[in-house]
């Protein structure tokens, strides 16, 4: 279980990582669709409860295909969108980050600052149990 000071880190980690470089929505979520934490540049809507639910389900599905092929997993997958992105990554084994993004931002620079954004939620992470 997360505390409000943790919960205040991964907040500030999406917020200063991912939405000042331009993403439009993140959610961080655990597998079964529950979100834990979300942002948007306050520019569009997004039902992000749906979206979470679906997006656990999407994943689940992609696991379920990677050990058809002999992977462990996919820890990452992203889908292109005429004006809009998705970008999916593991960042434990009980969670997951989702940015949606626009033509405006390149795959490259959401992937670096996914990551910059992961290593701080892990670090938050260190001795909580999901």
């Amino acid at each position: 279980m997360l505390n409000k000071n943790q919960l205040h880190a991964i907040d500030h980690a999406i917020e200063t990582h991912l939405i000042a470089a331009g993403v439009d929505h993140v959610i961080y979520m655990d597998m079964g669709g529950n979100t834990i934490a979300k942002h948007d540049n306050g520019k569009t809507r997004l039902d992000s409860t749906a979206f979470a639910a679906l997006a656990a389900g999407n994943f689940a599905t992609v696991d379920a295909m990677a050990k058809l092929v002999g992977e462990s997993e996919f820890s990452l997958l992203f889908h292109r969108g005429e004006k809009l992105s998705i970008h999916f990554s593991k960042v434990t084994n009980d969670t997951l980050l989702v940015s949606m993004f626009t033509r405006e931002i390149s795959l490259g620079m959401v992937r670096l600052k996914v990551g910059a954004t992961i290593k701080e939620i892990s670090r938050v992470l260190v001795g909580v149990a999901l």
